[in-house]
């Protein structure tokens, strides 16, 4: 037996809070929104997926947003991601460097943290 990857990455959310996660995840993420089989649905929550990467919000009772846990996303023009962001008007908090990655992190409408590394070229 051997874990070989990963499926998906929940995050919790209040309570109807589904537009304004949409507007963040796939309006200025990019990050294409997608059904959730109807027996989820019911349950509230959204999710958000491109190719291998699948980020699903979850409906959470009490809800607390994870500021610390947080899952780190790749992507290939950070630059033009933190255009983005902060058009958007999100806050972008940048961190130093990992070897071979430039990186920042930002917070989700909810509060969730989230980072993007972009690897570094040379």
């Amino acid at each position: 037996m051997r874990i070989f990857g990963i499926h998906h990455v929940q995050l919790a959310m209040p309570e109807g809070a589904e537009m304004e996660a949409s507007r963040f995840y796939d309006g200025v993420l990019g990050i294409p929104q997608v059904g959730k089989p109807a027996h989820l649905a019911a349950r509230g929550g959204c999710w958000f997926e491109s190719g291998e990467v699948r980020l699903h919000l979850g409906v959470e009772a009490g809800f607390r947003a994870a500021q610390k846990a947080h899952p780190a996303l790749l992507v290939d023009d950070l630059d033009g991601l933190v255009d983005r962001l902060e058009e958007a008007g999100v806050e972008i908090v940048r961190d130093q460097p990992l070897p071979g990655f430039e990186r920042i992190y930002v917070f989700d409408p909810f509060g969730n943290r989230l980072e993007f590394l972009e690897p570094a070229v040379g």
